[in-house]
């Protein structure tokens, strides 16, 4: 009779930790910690350290501990280590170590471009939920009045003040400065904020949309559905909407009016509440563009003017090109957003 023998288990490799000293190849930026060095025209793409909660980061005394750590006192070595708190890549700002989370809510930084909705209705201000840890705050003072007329704000503005916003309206503003506790004051003092209308709202993840000069897009669409207007907000709320051209009380055969006159009309329009008609050609076009948002984000390709453009036109092609009696999944999920991804980016997903 075979004789089976049982074999203690071998203990798993043990992986070395990441030295202190190493932790310069894994940075994304500079001595300062401002400037990206990655993805630079002449230069390797460098690793990224990728740390999961507990990990120990460094146990090197030369470095302070960030966002996403903790100090670790317990351990059998002599003096404290820097354990991660969250998953995430770890980012170096000099001597300050912080674990930046793969998957969060959005942190507002001032400029930002913002897609918000009114949750509630304070004196002097409105509450905004922006898709970050806490709703941010828009103050009476911080909108232009229907009109263009700049004066202080009365107890006259206050009664009225949801006649201006009021809740469940969605807005599209910019991020003026940050309170003590992290949460946002925003602003809508220009032609190009204010309340939104006659489109579709679109959230998707905060990381699929990254910081970039231009966040207010016009896309051409086809099949007579017109030019659509994107509002891609910082914080993972995207608005898409028919393009509004702003014309003259007297039409277009009237004289040409000032640019004061122009901001009169316009802010008197912002807070208006009724929608435009929206033909079902150009329904159906922006519904098209917002599955493309969805695709490039869900497949982690960064979302701006030229790919938008260039994932639509492969959408409409593939449409186009379907074999007769076929499906084709027109909201671009699953392996039809995949094959329209790859067709714009010119090569596979991984």
């Amino acid at each position: 009779m075979p004789i089976i023998s049982i074999l203690p288990p071998t203990p798993a490799p043990s992986h070395p930790r990441t030295p202190a000293a190493e932790l310069a190849s894994y940075d994304d930026s500079d001595s300062d910690g401002d400037i990206p060095m990655t993805g630079t025209a002449g230069t390797s793409r460098r690793r990224v350290a990728v740390v999961t909660p507990g990990e120990v980061v460094t146990s090197d005394p030369q470095w302070m501990r960030g966002h996403g750590t903790y100090l670790d006192t317990s351990g059998d070595t002599d003096g404290a280590r820097i354990v991660a708190t969250v998953a995430g890549t770890v980012q170096k700002t000099n001597k300050l170590l912080s674990v930046k989370p793969l998957r969060a809510r959005y942190t507002p930084e001032i400029g930002d471009l913002v897609v918000g909705r009114i949750t509630e209705v304070q004196s002097k201000r409105w509450k905004v939920d922006i898709n970050s840890h806490q709703n941010s705050a828009l103050l009476l003072s911080s909108i232009n009045l229907p009109g263009g007329i700049l004066r202080k704000r009365t107890s006259t503005d206050e009664l009225q003040i949801r006649s201006f916003f009021s809740e469940g309206e969605l807005l599209v503003a910019e991020v003026q400065s940050l309170f003590q506790d992290g949460s946002a004051s925003l602003h809508t003092r220009s032609l190009k904020y204010g309340k939104l209308r006659n489109g579709h709202f679109l959230a998707v993840d905060a990381a699929g949309i990254q910081r970039s000069k231009t966040h207010v897009l016009t896309i051409a669409t086809t099949y007579g559905g017109g030019n659509v207007d994107v509002v891609l907000g910082v914080n993972g709320y995207v608005w898409i909407a028919k393009k509004t051209v702003l014309e003259s009380a007297g039409g277009a055969g009237a004289e040409k009016v000032s640019i004061t006159r122009l901001e009169e009309e316009a802010s008197e329009a912002i807070y208006s509440n009724k929608n435009d008609f929206i033909a079902p050609a150009t329904r159906r076009e922006i519904a098209r563009v917002g599955n493309c948002i969805r695709a490039l984000v869900r497949h982690r390709v960064r979302v701006d003017e030229e790919m938008l453009n260039v994932v639509y036109a492969a959408a409409i092609e593939a449409y186009e090109n379907r074999r007769p009696g076929e499906f084709f999944d027109e909201s671009l999920e699953g392996e039809s957003g995949r094959r329209v991804v790859e067709t714009a980016l010119g090569s596979r997903l991984p």
